[in-house]
């Protein structure tokens, strides 16, 4: 499955070869006799290296498109729709989402073979981060103050859309493990859906190490969350998903993680992916900038307030964000790519090494600064 001369960013922040080959002249031909947008001569001009999927952006009959292809086993043409349906609802609220391209039958998500495509407009504005790692650090004060404010914006455009949960637990950050009263019987009751999180599992203490290391932060949080509304979230709020024009957000990109969580969810991943240098800890002090997540939740309430109990609820979230999606991870890397290595990452530093970093003076002091802005 690993495509050995297309290199993409690897886990610690290092090239490796991609677990799937790129964007090809024959993908491209196949979509161009079911997209408008694309033609016989349409090549790509750049091909993506984020590990997870394959993307290119392609030449298109008027312009660029953005060309998105994953495996079915990750994302079915229905599960990728779900996604397409919360972007049209905060299109239509007037939030600048990244617009999703329609195939001549009217779906927004095609398959063939063992692939499943999407297409997308590139976007209005400047692509400033493209190449940036998710949890590289967002050194903009400015930036990070309005980036919290169309969070917030997304959030209130949101807050009428209903939908089901995701139909799928694969890279998708969901916070049911959050709200449940004892993680540890909820992950046991979804194993039977789930083989290759069972599988890795069943190789270490698993229990053990959660108890340890990650469920204390979780004391109190699901009862705390009963009175958060569960509200459609984008769950990947890093400033590399984002496109800007004159110092503003003018695109909002990748909803690839989206599902219903909560605005506070949303905003702690907003934070835990900005304002940590999860790849560089090394640094100490320098691996976390606790005035790029002031500005974040500054920005926020600049346009939604928030009490000063939701603002502590906030603070709290944090070391327990990444727990679904670190699962979601391991059953990845686990069950899809047949990487042990990448999902001992997931485990180790993601699932594990997250919560215990808080424990830390750095991470301690983010936390103390929060609770102190609440």
């Amino acid at each position: 499955m690993t495509s050995s001369s297309h290199r993409v960013q690897g886990l610690n922040n290092d090239e490796v070869a991609a677990d799937w080959p790129p964007i090809s002249a024959a993908d491209i031909a196949w979509l161009s006799a079911r997209y408008p947008q694309l033609g016989e001569h349409s090549q790509p001009r750049w091909h993506s290296p984020r590990p997870l999927s394959a993307a290119a952006i392609v030449d298109g009959v008027d312009g660029a498109v953005f060309v998105k292809r994953h495996h079915h086993s990750v994302r079915s043409a229905a599960c990728l729709e779900e996604e397409h349906r919360f972007i049209a609802r905060l299109a239509a609220a007037g939030v600048p989402v990244v617009q999703v391209l329609a195939a001549v039958d009217g779906h927004t998500a095609v398959e063939h073979g063992e692939w499943t495509f999407e297409l997308h407009d590139v976007g209005v504005g400047d692509d400033l981060y493209r190449d940036a790692v998710s949890w590289s650090l967002l050194t903009d004060v400015a930036q990070a103050r309005e980036a919290g404010r169309m969070l917030a914006r997304l959030h209130r455009a949101s807050a009428s859309y209903h939908a089901p949960q995701r139909s799928t637990h694969l890279l998708v950050a969901r916070d049911d493990l959050i709200r449940a009263d004892d993680p540890i019987e909820a992950i046991k009751a979804d194993l039977p859906a789930r083989p290759g999180l069972a599988r890795y599992l069943a190789r270490i203490p698993w229990e053990a190490q959660l108890q340890r290391d990650v469920l204390p932060w979780h004391a109190g949080l699901a009862a705390r969350l009963r009175d958060e509304p569960q509200l459609w979230a984008h769950n990947d709020w890093h400033v590399s998903n984002l496109l800007w024009r004159d110092g503003q957000v003018s695109t909002v990109l990748d909803f690839g993680l989206a599902s219903p969580t909560s605005a506070l969810f949303d905003l702690a991943t907003a934070i835990e992916r900005n304002a940590v240098a999860w790849l560089e800890l090394e640094r100490g002090r320098d691996a976390v900038r606790i005035d790029i997540a002031l500005a974040l939740l500054d920005g926020y309430r600049e346009v939604l307030p928030l009490s000063g109990t939701r603002v502590h609820l906030l603070a709290d979230l944090l070391p327990m964000v990444h727990f679904d999606f670190a699962l979601s991870e391991v059953e990845y890397f686990e069950g899809i790519t047949g990487s042990t290595a990448n999902a001992d990452v997931a485990w180790q530093p993601f699932m594990l090494g997250h919560p215990a970093w808080f424990h830390s003076a750095p991470g301690q002091a983010l936390l103390q600064a929060l609770h102190a802005a609440a």
